[in-house]
């Protein structure tokens, strides 16, 4: 299975430049071919494939010099890059969901490319990169397996690599324990045995920051350098708050996952559940998508059983009779008329959840 782990750059000055230029090259010829896609599709009805126009690659450098100071496989990366969206796209129609046809990328939009193979050596604190040049790395841990790919990225004035390595599953030993988790927005999940993970609400705790960072930038006039700025450091806050909801997330898969052998959630589509403007911000904070990402992959390499099941009447079913009990989301307690079942009504959730799951891998 492939792994990514993403590390720091402290590149020079001239790097910098450098990985600047080749974004840049990369950025307009991502826009030329798809140009290039649109009108092939316009005048003869046909969609241009990767290999045709990976394959125009060594005229092309006969035209446009400065192709040639980029590693030949970083381009062709460009290509494959723009045919996968291409592939998303048609997925997308097929399947009747919004398709979002391919655009053109401006700077803002185009932050990363790829060597798929080669041109990139891993030695100590170095990361040799061809046509750029050794750029001092940050390695905060060893990566384990295989490198497969690199991945330059620039995001808010950082730099980082994102290796991609080819690494072996590492089975954990068996615990016998399963667990449902609800998620929610007052505490983050609840396990069937009673365990809760509080929602830290980083975002709710920074929103006086960002605020007074937002109105420093609504106060600069557009284009000026101080507006560039402050848009950094804007940038940079929202960035952190991201990066302590996904430390935490880490931290609570890995509990789980060390825990149990088999872990339930709910199938819950939180795209639509954010349409609610008075959940929208709770849901988002509390980052749902990114905890049940996180214990899917650690559960796949530790041997570890992760089950999606059916979200309608957790919470509102009884986990001992299976009465409905209604109840408003302000109230916190399942109290069950029928037998008198008093539970918190997270927990109630989670052993519904759990009891879904048994009936899905039974």
């Amino acid at each position: 299975m492939l792994r990514t782990y993403k590390f720091r750059l402290y590149p020079t000055a001239e790097q910098q430049e450098k990985i600047r230029f080749t974004l840049e090259r990369c950025r307009l010829l991502y826009n030329r071919l798809l140009e290039e896609r649109i009108y092939a599709y316009k005048t003869e009805g046909k969609t241009l494939s990767y290999g045709q126009q990976a394959n125009t690659f060594s005229e092309r450098k006969q035209h446009i010099p400065a192709l040639k100071e980029v590693h030949s496989q970083v381009l062709q990366d460009v290509a494959r890059r723009l045919d996968k969206t291409y592939q998303a796209f048609f997925r997308r129609v097929n399947s009747g969901e919004k398709a979002g046809f391919p655009r053109f990328k401006s700077r803002s939009r185009y932050d990363s490319f790829t060597y798929p193979q080669s041109g990139f050596t891993l030695e100590g604190t170095r990361l040799q990169l061809s046509k750029i040049g050794e750029v001092r790395i940050k390695l905060h841990r060893q990566p384990h397996g295989a490198i497969k790919t690199c991945t330059i990225k620039v995001k808010n004035g950082r730099y980082y690599a994102c290796l991609s390595c080819q690494v072996e599953a590492q089975p954990l030993p068996k615990t016998n324990r399963r667990a449902g988790v609800d998620l929610g927005v007052r505490q983050l999940a609840a396990t069937s045995d009673g365990q809760v993970f509080e929602a830290p609400k980083h975002l709710r705790n920074s929103e006086a920051e960002l605020k007074r960072q937002q109105k420093k930038v609504s106060r600069k006039q557009r284009g000026s350098t101080r507006r560039r700025k402050a848009v950094m450091v804007l940038a940079r806050q929202h960035e952190r708050v991201a990066n302590q909801r996904k430390d935490y997330a880490h931290k609570i898969s890995r509990k789980l996952v060390n825990n149990y052998d088999l872990i339930a959630f709910e199938d819950l589509n939180v795209q639509k559940m954010t349409r609610n403007h008075h959940l929208a911000k709770s849901i988002a904070d509390a980052g749902w998508s990114g905890l049940v990402q996180f214990v899917t992959y650690k559960a796949e390499s530790a041997g570890r059983q992760v089950v999606r099941v059916d979200p309608r009447h957790t919470s509102q079913n009884c986990s001992s009779c299976n009465k409905i009990v209604k109840k408003t989301l302000a109230e916190r307690v399942h109290h069950c008329p029928h037998c008198g079942t008093t539970l918190d009504r997270d927990v109630n959730a989670a052993i519904n959840i759990l009891t879904r799951a048994k009936w899905q891998v039974s």
